[in-house]
């Protein structure tokens, strides 16, 4: 099958890839691509996203940190105190939700929510901050 004589085949006519997007494509764009082009929010020139990020990990998880034989030698002998240090699991921060035991425990953490400091005091544990 060709292409007739009197169309003929040529190669890009009305342009590559998103050419003329802005000019003789345009009711194209703008009724299949709305918001393709401009510009949408601030420029922030150095960003390091990666300063920002720390994985949380909440009260109710705490425990499954430790081992299932650990665990039962704390929460049966209240005279000694777990030290569950965080940051070896991977994680950075101790958020707030859920609930711990009425053991004492001593958390290592790089961060904690003002409500996670709060249950851990609660319960007769420390929050330790590390670096």
């Amino acid at each position: 099958m060709g292409y007739g004589r009197v169309g003929k085949h040529r190669k890009h006519q009305s342009g590559r890839g998103n050419a003329g997007a802005d000019h003789h494509l345009r009711i194209n764009m703008w009724r299949f691509h709305p918001g393709h082009t401009g510009k949408n929010g601030i420029r922030v020139f150095r960003l390091h996203k990666n300063r920002e990020y720390s994985e949380a990990i909440n009260l109710d998880k705490l425990w499954n940190l430790l081992s299932d034989e650990a665990r039962n030698k704390f929460l049966n002998d209240k005279t000694k105190a777990a030290v569950i240090d965080i940051s070896k699991a991977g994680y950075t921060k101790v958020l707030g939700r859920g609930r711990l035991p009425n053991v004492p425990v001593v958390v290592k953490a790089k961060f904690f929510s003002e409500k996670a400091e709060r249950r851990i005091r609660a319960v007769g544990g420390a929050c330790v901050l590390t670096t």
